[in-house]
């Protein structure tokens, strides 16, 4: 009798943590590694859980993969880390154990770090080698990320008839994190081909439970789960699970009520929370109907503030100019507000606020668009990069803007703190500019990263950032393509400086309906023009425009002139293939900025009225 011909009759019992077992016995390094080099602990572990009760064990094969063996040096010991794993496993059930060849999820938080053509690559290469040892199916756990556990999920299906669990790990109650419910995606899972789906790992027995309370039985498939004894704790460097193995007893009765076929444990479980739930489940009989419970989740538009003209619309339906005023460096903010006050006397649609560019610290660019906002009533469009603050900061810092009533963002990478004041500090990046994209979108749904409600939903428009500064144009394009697939609403250019450029941007990207913004920042000395095309990322001058530069010397009026003349010759070329210009402004130097606004006017003006004239 098969595995899954059991699991039409009765519940199975899976076994629990390898890890954690390995890391209470003082083993603190490549787990999938020990195969190899200690094979009896290997052995004595599924044994344990074997003799607790487990009807089923899976390979020691989580991270037995190229990318996570990778860190140790290992990735080219995938095919014998993985082979010795399945003997492994299998001499220690002789033939009184279902063994299941297991292979952990790639993604976490940012999936650009592992893309889709890698994870397929480093999936085949394990599955093809569980396979060729004969598991008696296939364990798919830990997948946070949708996509990725249904992209293998279809490969897996197409090579192989046998069993196949797919399992998903949830930040949140009955949500992925990307905004599925559960439900949603077991069906998804079911329609792909899995046999049984289910849960394992981030979530206790409560949690878990409660997750499952939405979802109805399969039509086809089983159900399973595998939970983490409880949420862990953080003791002197080691993170430590308190859960007692007879609080399983009474969870595995409550799982099988869920529907559960197939319960075994992840994280901080151990053989004594497996024999636990083998004695609860001693009859072994399971469920074949159950009540579903329906979860509503109550988000609401906030539609007590009135909300601007987003950005974009105005950039489709008029001249649009927005303007970037750095927050300053120091204490102190009374010239950066006589500036913010001139520029929008001057007629600006917006004020951009970089935050902390070229890695250099800076007073908070929420702090001054909160004053700028209150005080003079400007329209304050704060940039968010990804350098700065981790998934958790990331969130909290976008409910803040929100609850400030701000609603324009920019959502950048951020320059690498390598190059900035203080090159010791660390990069974050758990998230990309894409990620984090999609996540402002996200909120915009009244959801977190998580997929838990937050109560309301924003109302962000989001902007994102096009370099078109490069060699390959097309690619660049294709980035911004990319990046309005995952939610940005519009976009602000790196500073040109050739007219070429500007048209060369026109033509590449007119097929777009996206609004773009043509950035444009005025030089200021030979030095300065020196300085942005030499060292700073993703800025390149035109050797003309150098030269003309250099020809001012050391005379800082002159150069401040030809800088402007510069600007207004880029400003002509943009004028009639862009509604959106974007100047930034250099050194606080805002008199600069301030007269290009004016020439924008004035231009515009007067092509009204020339239109007027001529009928």
């Amino acid at each position: 009798m098969g595995l899954l011909d059991e699991l039409k009759q009765r519940i199975l019992i899976a076994d629990g943590a390898m890890g954690t077992l390995l890391y209470s016995h003082g083993v603190d390094r490549c787990f999938e590694e020990l195969n190899l080099s200690n094979p009896d602990e290997i052995i004595h572990i599924h044994e344990a859980y074997i003799a607790a009760g487990a009807d089923v064990i899976q390979t020691n094969t989580y991270g037995a993969n190229y990318v996570k063996l990778a860190r140790y040096g290992l990735q080219d010991e995938v095919p014998a880390i993985n082979r010795a794993a399945v003997r492994l496993a299998k001499q220690a059930a002789n033939g009184g154990a279902y063994v299941l060849g297991t292979i952990g999820g790639l993604r976490t938080l940012n999936k650009s770090v592992v893309p889709l053509d890698e994870v397929k690559r480093t999936f085949r290469e394990q599955l093809f080698v569980l396979l060729a040892e004969g598991v008696d199916g296939v364990l798919l756990e830990t997948y946070y990320d949708l996509e990725e556990l249904e992209t293998v999920l279809a490969i897996a299906r197409k090579e192989t008839d046998l069993p196949i669990i797919a399992h998903v790990s949830l930040h949140e109650v009955g949500v992925l994190q990307d905004g599925t419910p559960l439900a949603d995606a077991l069906s998804r899972l079911e329609a792909l081909g899995a046999d049984v789906v289910g849960l394992n790992c981030r979530l206790g027995p409560h949690y878990m439970i409660q997750s499952l309370e939405e979802v109805p039985l399969p039509n086809r498939a089983f159900l399973s789960a595998y939970p983490n004894a409880s949420l862990p704790d953080y003791r002197d460097g080691r993170l430590v699970y308190e859960t007692n193995a007879e609080y399983f007893e009474e969870a595995a009765k409550a799982f099988r009520d869920q529907g559960v076929r197939l319960i075994g444990g992840c994280c901080g479980t151990t053989p004594k929370h497996i024999e636990a739930m083998a004695k609860a489940l001693a009859d072994r009989t399971p469920v074949t109907e159950k009540t579903v419970k329906r979860r509503t989740a109550s988000v609401s538009v906030q539609a007590d503030r009135p909300a601007p003209t987003p950005l974009p619309e105005l950039a489709r339906t008029r001249r649009s100019v927005i303007v970037e005023l750095d927050p300053p460096k120091k204490l102190g903010i009374d010239k950066f507000l006589a500036g913010a006050k001139a520029l929008h006397d001057a007629g600006i649609d917006a004020l951009t606020l970089a935050d902390n560019s070229l890695a250099t610290p800076r007073i908070s660019n929420a702090a001054v668009a909160t004053i700028v906002k209150e005080r003079l009533g400007v329209r304050p469009l704060v940039h968010i990069t990804c350098r700065d603050r981790n998934l958790i900061g990331l969130q909290s810092h976008l409910m803040g803007l929100h609850t400030l009533g701000i609603t324009d963002v920019l959502a950048i990478t951020g320059d690498p703190s390598k190059i900035g004041d203080f090159p010791g500090a660390t990069s974050v990046y758990d998230l990309s500019s894409f990620d984090l994209i999609r996540l402002i979108r996200q909120f915009n749904e009244g959801l977190s990263y998580s997929g838990k409600p937050l109560g309301q939903k924003t109302n962000f428009s989001i902007g994102a950032a096009f370099n078109p500064n490069v060699r390959h144009l097309d690619k660049a394009v294709e980035r911004m393509e990319k990046k309005i697939q995952c939610g940005a609403h519009y976009f602000l250019t790196q500073p040109v400086y050739s007219e070429e450029k500007i048209v060369q941007i026109y033509e590449a990207t007119k097929h777009l309906a996206t609004p773009i913004y043509i950035g444009i920042m005025p030089l200021v000395s030979a030095r300065n023009a020196e300085f942005l095309h030499h060292e700073v990322p993703g800025i390149t001058l035109s050797d003309e425009i150098r030269a003309r530069m250099a020809a001012c010397g050391s005379d800082p009026v002159q150069a401040a002139k030809e800088g402007i003349a510069i600007a207004k010759s880029l400003i002509d070329a943009a004028f009639d293939l862009f509604n959106g210009i974007y100047l930034i402004t250099p050194f606080l130097r805002y008199d600069m900025t301030v007269e290009l606004v004016r020439y924008i006017h004035e231009k515009e003006a007067a092509a009204k009225e020339r239109k007027v004239v001529h009928g």
